[in-house]
Parts: structure tokens; C-alpha cells; sequence
């Protein structure tokens, strides 16, 4: 049975006095509190375990402090860079060294010697970023290499699709910069005899290890020739084989330790040619077994990866919102997949075409599979990477609610040969118990992801999970595989290693452990000497929850705290902002855990399983860990689980505001709807407010709104004022009607683009009705005053529903408000009317887009002059609620239609405005940042093209980050169909 994890008063070394002189020796960052805490007690796995306290080294100095002074504490240490481990490597009862936070950096790229030196807590992708100009990249490609580090790869031998054309990174690592358990430094490399004899005269554990490891290995030898786990995809236990069989190297004999021989604090890494072309064919198949013989072909014909994806995981994917459309690009309804790629060396793609050629004739020969599409551009092959890479995620979202699937026998590897054989008796394990699990992984490798759904809280599951971890053991090793292949070994499997490994050189190992670590003090209870792998289990130890009424409905999920544990702790919420995409905008700027979604989660899933959740709620510091949220709705849409960490922000805002008031700043900007209103009618009076450097420095006194940040300008010229006394078009009565929400900003600040917006409607034949009086409520929503948001949006929903029955179509122009029908209504207001409105909710583009499609709309084209025949590039940058909610796909298809327009979709991420966010003095340097990011550059980046965006916020902050005017597709339409200054005012501004 599973143990209770260690919340307080742990045995070894938690005092005042150990935070206190951490505090003095480390120049990082030194946190102990409980919530710090918690969030570092879990990683992508089962487990959980409290630390003592985490630390965040800025160097290498702050590493040998960190150890030195634990040390003298008889305190374990533990490295950790993403915490995406999936077998426990990193969690334990120890002083967490933290190295993605500081420790980040490319130090140097050498692409003549093909090398790089880079430290620990550098994520992947931004090493092949930095390579990439050279030609080359880190060829171990991990699925997580956009969160992945450095650190943790070399801590437990990671490896990814291409492994067998390219090995493990056991193979790509030239030396290291290591601190040992004494606190001294160390060179980890190839090492000659002079070197090995001058340094076994040194004193101190560097000298013992030298020593004494050339006579441990030689005595060991008989038993490394004799172990059963050699097969080459190898990723648990010491590499004694490594100074057996080859150079004395101390770098790759610790490379898969996982931070307990050594803590590693630089890395020279080997880089590889990337290939200059790549050819991909996607072989269908009536079964797995079928897909698995057709495997040996596919090496046979050079494939250099080669993916198994079946059954289980394409059912779950057809029926995917987000992925569905990935599956129809398929011929037929496959049973099982293989993707298998092919290189060439130059931009000449013959080589690999020649290579998927090959494959495709040996497949006809041989009877395997009933279609092969071959992609050889990177655009079509886009769909088909998706749908390979999205396994995981959507075996993670596919489970019932209280299943978990679960990561304990999932990268363990058999010789190709033997896969097929493998892969059936793996199976039955499984369903002898009904066990559900999707097949994945690396066929050309032999290595299997397989990830059972499970119920850890039931006794006799955690019962059923260890029978099928020794069975699964058993069955690797009788194909003469492995049972780790690149996950390592952590608290899954370390338990096993006497068995997999043989109790010499088992015995061998422990002595290794004690040379490098005598005080046991590296990461303890990994590799060798673990305790049983059912204990520290994170689901069985979760208290229950105590009951919390909401205002948000939260029980699809079991409540809040069940909604808030829904996070698997993969981390892909801990993208660094040039691995592309928007969670976590806030983590992107400060690489801290606290500010990702997963260390969100994680701090409310405790703040929730207190005896007082509704006081924890309220606490200061849930409030400071959630208050760099910017609400971008990112994680609802990119998080595998769609964990909506704006919802739960609001949600304990509100019981924030409940317990300590609301400020005078929520209160403003939750009733902009009604200043906006107030500013209008008293236009251009107001906007001096905006215009006064006095009066713009009581605004920040008072309610603390960054006088930094330009304010919106009202117009008296309202769009509501403009609709009332227009003459409408005749409408078509076949088109219909539809009903434009007047938004807060496209009616008092921006009234041009609602303008547009209608006119373009009408054009169209539809006959547009104005609400000017409903709100959707979502700057309430944002600040958490949800008793206000609730009554605004049931206003809405009374008001809207009858047209939303009979088919209507409501529109608007801003992405928040929009996405806001069709999101927080269904959960805030809920029943079957709500969910009527926001099925009717539309961004005006869809409609706008489909009359240009039918024909009903239609733009001139440029008769003459600068924009004839020229393709004018326009950077189009999403609202995030735009891409979380909505979606692209119909302002894109809008812009597309403007002739002489070269559209380029910015993958930007958030613009850092985020609403109010950017207007509040305390994250105003925050929100630049995070523009300066990626969307600045962008747009700096071509002074030539055109900007758009859609939301209100990006157009503000783009204009103040870049001195840019943004315009919204609207306005562009507009100009495209009556031109610049005729037909109709709604370019006016």
C-alpha cells in the first residue's frame, strides 16, 4: 500500500536553520514555504513526495553552496530541470536544485567541431534553435523537447523517434561540469591512464572515485557480460557496461544516473547535421499486429523513424474536436498507422524519395497495409506529425473521470524482431485484468508507450498496478529487451533493477552508489536501494474534498479541486516562448514554476484539500500565485487535460474579494462597460484623463493603472448614437437576420470597426439588429466579481435565447466577448438556453467569410496602381480567447479573399495586454515583456506589412509596444469591397 507523503516535520534536516543558511550561502533564490513546496512535490508521474525547500541556482558557485550546506545538514539534494520525468526521478525528500529557472543558457556553439556547451536547465528546442542556422540540431529529439532540458535528458538517457538513427543522448554527450557530493567540482570526460593515475593522487572523492571505480569495473566484468538487459535502447541502472567495454569515461558512465552520482552544471554535447530534406510516408493498416510486421520493411528500406500509432488512439482522435480533422486526411478508417520518414542530405529530395519508393514497393510485395500516402513537403506533412505527436494528450484527456492514465510500464523496449510477438502478449496481460491502454511509440526501436487507464484510489488497483509492472518486467526480458528505454528508472522502476540486472552486478551498482555518494545524499532512492514502487503514490494519499459551492460549475469534474487535478504535470504548460504557441504567457517571461499552469494547479489542488477551502481560497498566497495569470484561456485549449486556469482564477478571486473586499482597480474595470458609456456621452471632456500627466498620476496612486499605459479615447460618435440614426440597407429576405452585439469597445472607443462590421452585413443581405443594452459580463468575469458576472450574463442569455432558438446568428467583433457565450456562460449561467446562445455565437469574420465564399460578397479587384499584381505581406496577430474558444480559421479565410494580400498567421503568443492586465502598474512591465517577446519583433520585423489583429487589448498593446497601427479584418474589408473612402463610413475613424 501506498504511504502517506511527508507534508511536515520530515526526519531529516527541515529546519529554520537550514532555510536560514541557504539563504546566506546561495546568490539564487531560496523558498520553503508549503506551497513552493507542493508544487515541487509532484513531477509527470505517480508520485508525490514534499520537499524540504527549493532553491534556484544562478550558477555553478550556488551549486556547491546548495550542496555544501546541505551536507552539513545531512540533507539530500535533488536536481530537477522541467520535472517532466514520468517515472519519479524528481521528487523526494530533499533541497530541490531548480536549474530551468537561472541555469538556461547556450554558452557556446562551435559548428565546426559540431559541439555546443550549454547548462543544465537549457531546454532542447532552444539548443536546436541556436544550432539551426549552422545547419545542425541535438539529434536525441525527445517528444518534450519544447519543455524538456538539458539536464534532465543527460539525467536519465532520454531519446525520441529518431533513436535508431541517432542513439540516446548517452551517445551525443562529450563531457560534463559536475559537483560531487563533497561540494567539489569535477571534469567528467574521456580519460586516459596518465589522467586516471594523476587523478587518483588527488585527496577528496574526486581522487577516491578515480581510485577506486578502473577496479570496481574490472571486478565487474564477468557480470556485465552475463546481464540479460543488453539490448542497446537501454535507459535504467549504472553504465558499468560503458568502462567495461570501452574508454574510461566518466561522462557517459553518468549519463542516465539521474542526479544521484553527480549534480551536473555544464554539458558539451555533440551536434548532428540536420537533415536538409525529409520525405514521409504514412502506411495504413487493418490492425497493430498487421502494422508491426510491416516494420522490418521499413528498416530494410533505410526508414529512419519509424511510429506506431493504433487503434485506441486514432478512435480517441477521430472523436476529437481538435483532432478529428487530422484523421479525415487519412484513406479510409485505418486500424493502426506507421510513419515512417526518410532523409536527404541536401535540398534534393531524390535520396529520401528514393528511400519511400523502396518502401512502398516492399510493402506491395509483402501484402502490408492497404494504403500509403507519401508526403514530401513540410505543409502536408504538418496534419500527420500532429496526429502522431498527439497520443499522449489524448490518452490523458480520454480517461473516466476518476481514471488516470498511467505511466509504469511505459517505454519498455524488445529487439524489432520480436515487437509483433511482444506487442499481443503485452496485450493480454492487460485484458486479463480489462485494462484499457493505447499502443504508441517507436517501432524501429521496439519500444512501446503504453499507458493503462487506472484508478489508483481503489486498493486493489494499486494491487492489480504492481502485478502488471513485474509481468510486463518478465516478458521484456524474455525477448531480451529492457524495461526502461528512455523514461529512466525513478521510483517506477528502481525497484526492479536487482531483478532486471542480476544480483552481482546489482551489488556492483550499489557500490558505485556508495563510491560517488558515501553519505547517500545525491537523490536517494533511485537506481539502487528504492523503496517498493507503490509507495509515495500521489492519488491515494489525496484527502477527500470538502464540499465548495461555486459560482462556476465545476461538477463534471467531482468539483473545483477535482477540475484543478485534472493537471498530469507533463509541464507543456513550460514552454519557453520560442518553442512557438501561448501557454503559459507569464511562465514565458519568468521561467518560475509558480507561473506555469501546472504550479497553478498544483497550488490550488492544496489550497482545495485543506479541512477550509474556501479560506485557502481566499489566501494571500494562492492570490500571489495566480495573480500573473493573464487569463489568455491558452491552457483550455493547448493543456492535454484543457486545464482553464482563468476560470479558476476568477473563481478564487471572487472568494478573494469575499473574505478581504474588493479593490477600488476591480471595480473600475468590471463596470467598463458603463465608464465607457459615461465616457462617450461626455467626449472629448473625458479623455483629458488620459492626456494630464497629473491627473494620469493620481489615477496610478489611486488605483494603481499604470500612467505609462496609454488610455483608450472615447468617441462621442458612438456606434450605438451612428446605428439609430442610419438608414439601413434593404435587407435580402433570403439571408436572414442576425444580431450584433455592441461590445464595450467597438461601441464607445473603436465605433469604425462595428461601423464596418454592419455595413458589411448588410451589404451581404442580412438584416442586422443592434443589442446596445447587453453585456457579456466578461470584465466582471475577469476581475472575479461573479455574483455581477452571473446576473450580466443571465441578462444576456433571457434577452438572446429566443432569437438563438429560432437560429439567429449573434455576432460581434471582439474575441473575448464571443468566446465568453460560447465558454464561461455554459458554466456560470449554465441550462439549455445558455447553451442555445452560444452555439449561435459568432465572430462576424465566420459570417463575413462565408458571403465571400457563396458569392454574396465580393471585393474589387486593384485596378491599378502600387498594390496591382503585388502580393502586400499583412501579419495577422489572434486574440488568445480567439484561439483558445473560436478559433483562426474564419478571420484567416476573410483575409485571405483581400486581393494582393500575402497573409502570414503570427504565431505570436499572447500580446502580454490581457485586458486590464497590462493596464495595472504592477505587471505593466511584465506585459511589455511579454509582447517584446515574439509579437514586437514580429511586427518590427516588417515595416512594410500590414498589421491586424482582432482583439481590442492587441491592437492597444501593439500600437504601444511598436508604434504600429493594428487594424482589425473588418476595417480591411471594408476598404477591399467599397473602397477606401466610398460606399458606405465605416472606415471612418
Amino acid at each position: 500500500m501506498a504511504e502517506t507523503p511527508h507534508e511536515t516535520s520530515p526526519e531529516r534536516g527541515h529546519s529554520d536553520d537550514l532555510e536560514a543558511e541557504l539563504r546566506r550561502a546561495v546568490g539564487g533564490e531560496v523558498r520553503f514555504d508549503t506551497y513552493t513546496r507542493h508544487m515541487f512535490a509532484t513531477d509527470a508521474s505517480m508520485y508525490q513526495i514534499t520537499p524540504l525547500g527549493v532553491t534556484y541556482p544562478r550558477d555553478a558557485d550556488d551549486v556547491v553552496a546548495v550542496v555544501e550546506t546541505a551536507r552539513r545538514f545531512g540533507t539530500p539534494v535533488l536536481p530537477r530541470g522541467a520535472g517532466t520525468s514520468h517515472c519519479g526521478q524528481t521528487v523526494g525528500e530533499a533541497v530541490v536544485l531548480d536549474f530551468s529557472r537561472y541555469m538556461n543558457r547556450v554558452l557556446e556553439v562551435s559548428p565546426d567541431e559540431r559541439r555546443a556547451r550549454v547548462q543544465p536547465g537549457l531546454v532542447q528546442d532552444e539548443l536546436n534553435q541556436a544550432a539551426a542556422p549552422h545547419g545542425l540540431f541535438f539529434a536525441p529529439d525527445t517528444s518534450t523537447s519544447n519543455r524538456a532540458t538539458l539536464g534532465g535528458m543527460i539525467g536519465n538517457n532520454s531519446c525520441g523517434s529518431r533513436s535508431a538513427a541517432y542513439g540516446m543522448t548517452i551517445d551525443h554527450v562529450h563531457s560534463l561540469e559536475a559537483v560531487l557530493a563533497d561540494g567539489a567540482r569535477a571534469h567528467l570526460g574521456p580519460a586516459d591512464s596518465g589522467v586516471i593515475e594523476a587523478k587518483a593522487a588527488q585527496s577528496g572523492l574526486e581522487g577516491h572515485i578515480y581510485r577506486e571505480l578502473p577496479g570496481l569495473a574490472e571486478r565487474s566484468r564477468a557480470a556485465v557480460e552475463d546481464c540479460p538487459q543488453t539490448f542497446w535502447r537501454r535507459a535504467g541502472g549504472y553504465r558499468l557496461d560503458r568502462l567495461v567495454d570501452g574508454p574510461f569515461d566518466l561522462a557517459a558512465f553518468t549519463v542516465g544516473s539521474e542526479g544521484t552520482l553527480t549534480l551536473v552544471t555544464e554539458a558539451e554535447v555533440a551536434l548532428t547535421p540536420k537533415p536538409a530534406a525529409t520525405v514521409m510516408v504514412i502506411g495504413h493498416f487493418a490492425s497493430t499486429t498487421e502494422a508491426i510486421a510491416a516494420t522490418d520493411d521499413a528498416m530494410a528500406a533505410g526508414g529512419a523513424a519509424i511510429e506506431l500509432v493504433d487503434n485506441f488512439i486514432l478512435d480517441l482522435a477521430r472523436r476529437s474536436p481538435e483532432h478529428g480533422h487530422l484523421v479525415r486526411k487519412l484513406e479510409g478508417e485505418p486500424t493502426a498507422l506507421l510513419f515512417v520518414e526518410f532523409y536527404a542530405d541536401d535540398t534534393n529530395t531524390a535520396e529520401a524519395e528514393a528511400g519511400a519508393a523502396r518502401l512502398e514497393k516492399l510493402w506491395r510485395a509483402g501484402g502490408h497495409g492497404y494504403a500509403a500516402i507519401r508526403a514530401a513537403d513540410p505543409a502536408r506533412q504538418q496534419p500527420f506529425r500532429a496526429l502522431r505527436k498527439a497520443g499522449l494528450g489524448l490518452l490523458m484527456a480520454a480517461g473516466k473521470p476518476e481514471e488516470r492514465s498511467i505511466a509504469f510500464v511505459e517505454d519498455t523496449a524488445v529487439p524489432p524482431e520480436h515487437l509483433a510477438e511482444y506487442t499481443t502478449r503485452f496485450a493480454e496481460i492487460l485484458d486479463r485484468r480489462g485494462l484499457r491502454a493505447g499502443f504508441y511509440g517507436h517501432a524501429s526501436a521496439g519500444c512501446l508507450h503504453v499507458r493503462p487507464f487506472m484508478d489508483l484510489s481503489q486498493p486493489d488497483q494499486v494491487v492489480t498496478m504492481r502485478e502488471v509492472a513485474e509481468e510486463v518486467c518478465e516478458l521484456a526480458l524474455s525477448y531480451g529487451g529492457v524495461n526502461s528505454s528512455e523514461h529512466g528508472d525513478g521510483l517506477a522502476r528502481s525497484e526492479f533493477n536487482e531483478r532486471i540486472f542480476g544480483p552481482d552486478l546489482y551489488q556492483s551498482m550499489r557500490e558505485v552508489k556508495a563510491m560517488f555518494d558515501p553519505d547517500r545524499l545525491l537523490n536517494p532512492g533511485k537506481v539502487v536501494d528504492a523503496p517498493p514502487m507503490t509507495r509515495n503514490l500521489r492519488t491515494p494519499n489525496l484527502p477527500t474534498a470538502v464540499p465548495l459551492a461555486t459560482h462556476f460549475d465545476f461538477s463534471q469534474h467531482g468539483g473545483m479541486r477535482g477540475a484543478a487535478d485534472r493537471c498530469m504535470r507533463i509541464g507543456a504548460c513550460r514552454k519557453p516562448a520560442e518553442s512557438g504557441g501561448t501557454m503559459c504567457p507569464s511562465f514565458m517571461a519568468t521561467r518560475d514554476e509558480e507561473h506555469s499552469t501546472r504550479g497553478r494547479a498544483n497550488a490550488l489542488v492544496k489550497a482545495l484539500s485543506s479541512p477550509d477551502p474556501s479560506a485557502a481560497l481566499a489566501g494571500e498566497r494562492v492570490n500571489e500565485v495566480l495573480d500573473l495569470c493573464l487569463e489568455c484561456k491558452a491552457c483550455k485549449n493547448e493543456c492535454p487535460m484543457s486545464v482553464d486556469m482563468a476560470t479558476f482564477k476568477s473563481e478564487s478571486l471572487s472568494a478573494y474579494h469575499a473574505e478581504h473586499g474588493t479593490p477600488l482597480r476591480a471595480r473600475i474595470f468590471g463596470r467598463i462597460r458603463q465608464l465607457n458609456t459615461l465616457g462617450s456621452w461626455t467626449a472629448p471632456l473625458s479623455n483629458l484623463m488620459g492626456r494630464i500627466g497629473v491627473l494620469r498620476t493620481l489615477l496610478q496612486r489611486g488605483a494603481g493603472i499604470d500612467r505609462r499605459r496609454p488610455l483608450p479615447s472615447f468617441r462621442r460618435d458612438n456606434l450605438i448614437r451612428w446605428f439609430r440614426k442610419r438608414a439601413p440597407a434593404a435587407p435580402d429576405p433570403a439571408a436572414g437576420e442576425v444580431v450584433f452585439l455592441a461590445d464595450s469597445f467597438t461601441s464607445f472607443t473603436e465605433p469604425h470597426i462595428g461601423k464596418a462590421a454592419i455595413e458589411l452585413l448588410e451589404h451581404a443581405g442580412w438584416r442586422v439588429r443592434m443589442e446596445p443594452n447587453l453585456c457579456c459580463g466578461r470584465a466582471q468575469i475577469s476581475k472575479g466579481l461573479l455574483t455581477d458576472a452571473n446576473a450580466t450574463a443571465r441578462r444576456l442569455v433571457d434577452g438572446l435565447a429566443d432569437d438563438a432558438g429560432r437560429g439567429v446568428a449573434i455576432v460581434g467583433c471582439e474575441p473575448s466577448c464571443v468566446a465568453t457565450l460560447r465558454d464561461e456562460h455554459q458554466d456560470l449561467v449554465g441550462g439549455d438556453r445558455a447553451a442555445a446562445v452560444g452555439r449561435q455565437a459568432r465572430l462576424v469574420e465566420e459570417l463575413l467569410a462565408d458571403a465571400l465564399d457563396e458569392g454574396r460578397l465580393s471585393v474589387a479587384d486593384p485596378a491599378s496602381g502600387e498594390t496591382a499584381g503585388q502580393d502586400n505581406e499583412l501579419l495577422f496577430h489572434a486574440h488568445c480567447h480567439q484561439k483558445a474558444v473560436l478559433g483562426t480559421e474564419a478571420s484567416t479565410r476573410l483575409l485571405r479573399h483581400l486581393p494582393g494580400t500575402a497573409l502570414r498567421e503570427l504565431d505570436a503568443g499572447c500580446c502580454g495586454m490581457a485586458g486590464s492586465f497590462g493596464f495595472e502598474t504592477e505587471h505593466y512591465d511584465l506585459s511589455m515583456t511579454i509582447g517584446g517577446q515574439r509579437l514586437f519583433p514580429a511586427v518590427h520585423g516588417a515595416p512594410e506589412a500590414g498589421v491586424c489583429a482582432t482583439g481590442v487589448s492587441c491592437r492597444q498593446q501593439i500600437a504601444h509596444g511598436t508604434g504600429r497601427q493594428a487594424r482589425h479584418p473588418v476595417e480591411l474589408l471594408h476598404e477591399a469591397v467599397f473602397g477606401p473612402t466610398g460606399g458606405g463610413t465605416g472606415s471612418a475613424g
